[in-house]
């Protein structure tokens, strides 16, 4: 242990650690990432009075079903997300998709990687303007419970809201007063409309029903090709045909099999049947 409450990560302890994330989450961590290990577990070693990552990880391993695993598993998820990131898929949404929805069925999108909410409140707030009201829904989920919680309170730092359209600010977010000074809360009408669960991509997935529209945007950068092809062959099904599937500009479906053609960029579509 150093003199600044982290401690000695040995090459071993880290291999253990990188198989644990690949088994849990399909992440794959970087041998760059060690210090930022270092730094975010040591304060659950100092919590749970332990002396090392070894012992930490047996108590893990001890303990497979209690709360700390999931406590773990958030330290080692970035979670790195904003309002409108990436707008041109916004754009392809607003101007391309919404225009053609079916009149009398509900438009639904899956947020897949949905981190603190941003994502899925960011697609409620472009259905909200450009569908009849009760013809659509946004489901956001993510493998860490605790950026769920967040997504949940529909609160964030005025910062955080600078990219959302003047208009969609005025319309959809409430600028907080007293207590909540600084920040904005997403209306609650909009909040209704959005519903948040946890779910690990990597694992078989509960029947959420058919989406119009896919979004698995900037996390494929943490999985190597046979995580990627099995997250893929998960989400696809529950793609209407037709569907699009929409992934990060710095994400890729090069290298693994799948059913879905290129509408250019990052933007997928599944055949109709």
């Amino acid at each position: 242990m150093t003199g600044t409450d982290t401690f000695d990560l040995t090459d071993a302890e880290f291999a253990r650690i990188r198989a644990l994330a690949m088994r849990l989450a399909g992440i794959s961590i970087a041998p760059s990432k060690k210090a930022l290990i270092v730094g975010r577990w040591s304060r659950r070693l100092l919590h749970h009075g332990l002396g090392s990552f070894a012992a930490y990880l047996d108590f893990l391993s001890d303990n497979p079903g209690g709360g700390e695993l999931q406590i773990c598993l958030d330290l080692l998820t970035t979670n790195e997300t904003n309002f409108f990131r990436e707008p041109k898929h916004f754009d392809f949404l607003r101007e391309q998709l919404l225009p053609k929805a079916k009149r009398g069925a509900k438009f639904r999108v899956w947020s897949a990687a949905c981190s603190s909410g941003e994502e899925p409140y960011s697609v409620a707030m472009e259905l909200a303007a450009g569908l009849p009201a009760g013809s659509w829904d946004v489901l956001g989920t993510d493998i860490s419970s605790r950026v769920l919680e967040t997504a949940r309170a529909g609160l964030y730092e005025r910062a955080r809201g600078q990219p959302i359209p003047a208009d969609y600010l005025r319309r959809f977010c409430l600028k907080g007063t007293g207590p909540q000074a600084g920040k904005f809360l997403i209306d609650r009408a909009l909040r209704d409309r959005v519903q948040f669960t946890r779910a690990n991509l990597n694992e078989r997935l509960p029947d959420f029903g058919q989406f119009d529209v896919i979004m698995l945007r900037n996390v494929m950068i943490y999985f190597d090709a046979e995580t990627k092809a099995r997250v893929v062959s998960h989400l696809v099904p529950a793609l209407k045909p037709g569907g699009y599937f929409i992934i990060g500009h710095c994400d890729t479906l090069t290298g693994i099999g799948h059913t879905l053609k290129s509408c250019g960029g990052s933007i997928y579509v599944r055949p109709p049947s």
